[in-house]
């Protein structure tokens, strides 16, 4: 299967997060965020591990440890059921993967 950021609508939760699932099989899921200046992601968990990867923008993740800044050039990673939440310093675009597939994200082929 090929996509395309271009070709997928954009889903908007919370506020200012823009979510495109791009692709995923039961095992991973690959998905693109564009995230807007002043955005929140409230802490919170999941079964799947987090894999992260910025492209562009500046992005505080919370955590009930250390919190810490990313920017670009920089990837992350935030294990099963591990809370986590950010807030968004500059409008950010990432690119992250979900071991396993987050069923939520999922989205209609074709």
């Amino acid at each position: 299967m090929q996509v395309n950021t271009k070709n997928i609508s954009p889903v908007e939760n919370p506020p200012g997060i823009y979510r495109r699932t791009l692709t995923w099989n039961d095992e991973l899921m690959l998905c693109h965020f564009d995230m807007k200046k002043g955005a929140k992601i409230p802490l919170h968990n999941h079964r799947a591990s987090q894999n992260g990867y910025v492209i562009s923008g500046k992005i505080r993740f919370l955590t009930e440890n250390e919190p810490f800044t990313v920017r670009p050039g920089d990837a992350y990673n935030f294990g099963s059921n591990e809370k986590h939440g950010a807030e968004i310093l500059e409008d950010s675009i990432v690119v992250e993967t979900f071991s396993p597939s987050r069923p939520e994200y999922e989205r209609p082929l074709g």
